[in-house]
């Protein structure tokens, strides 16, 4: 633990110095013990480690470091009241650090330092005993899913709250945000860390900017954590870059929807290369962010079309709340129930709407000839679909039936 400015320069410096990334720093940590010992070898006892261009650059300071020093000490001495009677503290955790996530220690690369910000006297869940998975499972899909995406990404992460697992996502548009909505829904006060967001910039900031007010809620009922150092502004390359702590943290990883070269893919893959479990919501053949999915299913990633199925892979998990039987989905003809709680609220010609929807993404045409409506009757019934939730818009003019789980 940092408990002094020293201890806190020793180890931006370490972190700082150019060339020395996650893997040299904790290969000298290994061998030297503490920042400050690294500091004090001599050029020829650091080059049993690193070559001699590295060992010379270690002597060095870094440009910006007493900067970096005071920005962050200032930071880590302040709480953030987040108006309600919650606190968001803030922690920077070293590789040294008894409260490291030590699902993280197993990943190829672990950050030398981790900054935390929300609820961190819950980091422990984070560390699950020995020979245990950790009780988490990342969310992740597209920046731009469809309104079907949108709600299974939210609804899942309900569920898999409710179960009393921790949902860890990167706080991206799009799916990355149905998620942490959905965790923090679901979650408890019997399981307190609700959702972890895995940012890519400094803590100091949000990004995007319209999730600043989900950032607040998430410090309030989780974590949020990076790697990077405070005043980073977003780069492109940084955001791949944290999706594999978004694998390490969790014990799978469901991906809600995603096209064939989504970022969310390059942490599906991440979690199969440590071993966890992945998850993919089949979606429509017609739409391009479903092919990632239908891709990783051919790989061989469970398919699941409930929160459930991913129960039920997850059940050895000691304080998960695993139930064998799927709860219907509203809109299967064969549950036996109404499409939705609206359903009794539409006309009769609406709901022919509806079923001339069908399960694929239709445009106004197509549907047109299905329902042998006019254009302005069509626009009308679909309108009041979309107001009663059952109808989602996407681009170019198309329409989908959305199915809500429960």
């Amino acid at each position: 633990m940092i408990s002094s400015k020293e201890s806190l320069r020793a180890w931006l410096r370490l972190s700082l110095t150019p060339g020395v990334g996650n893997v040299t720093a904790r290969a000298l940590l290994l061998k030297f013990g503490l920042p400050e010992a690294i500091f004090e070898q001599s050029a020829c006892e650091l080059q049993a480690i690193v070559s001699s261009a590295l060992g010379r650059q270690l002597r060095l300071i870094p440009l910006g470091l007493e900067e970096a020093v005071d920005t962050t000490w200032e930071w880590l001495q302040t709480q953030a009241h987040l108006g309600t009677s919650k606190v968001a503290h803030k922690r920077l955790l070293t590789l040294a650090d008894v409260d490291y996530p030590s699902s993280l220690m197993l990943t190829p690369d672990p950050p030398c330092l981790l900054y935390a910000l929300g609820q961190t006297q819950h980091l422990h869940m984070l560390s699950p005993p020995a020979h245990q998975a950790p009780q988490a499972i990342a969310v992740v899909g597209s920046r731009n899913p469809t309104p079907q995406g949108r709600l299974n990404a939210h609804d899942f992460a309900v569920h898999l709250a409710q179960a009393g697992l921790t949902v860890v996502s990167g706080l991206a548009l799009g799916v990355d945000t149905a998620a942490h909505q959905g965790a923090l829904k679901g979650g408890s006060s019997q399981h307190p860390l609700h959702t972890v967001a895995v940012v890519g910039t400094g803590l100091d900031r949000v990004y995007p900017h319209q999730n600043h007010a989900l950032a607040l809620e998430i410090a309030a009922h989780g974590l949020l954590l990076s790697e990077y150092p405070l005043n980073t502004p977003p780069i492109t390359a940084n955001f791949p870059q944290r999706n594999r702590l978004i694998a390490g943290l969790s014990q799978g990883c469901l991906v809600v929807e995603a096209a064939a070269r989504s970022g969310s893919l390059i942490t599906a893959r991440q979690a199969l290369d440590l071993g966890k479990e992945v998850f993919a919501i089949p979606g429509s053949i017609h739409t391009t962010v479903s092919k990632g999915c239908h891709d990783l299913i051919k790989q061989g990633a469970k398919l699941v079309d409930c929160a459930p199925d991913i129960l039920e892979e997850l059940k050895d998990l000691p304080d998960v709340q695993w139930h064998s039987a799927p709860a219907p989905d509203l809109l299967d003809p064969s549950s036996g129930l109404e499409p939705f709680s609206e359903a009794a609220k539409l006309g009769k010609s609406t709901l022919t709407v509806l079923d001339h929807l069908g399960q694929d993404p239709v445009g106004l045409d197509e549907l047109q000839l299905r329902s042998g409506l006019s254009t302005s009757q069509l626009q009308a019934e679909l309108f009041q679909l979309e107001l009663n939730g059952a109808l989602g818009r996407l681009q170019g003019g198309l329409y989908q039936k959305l199915n809500p789980r429960r």
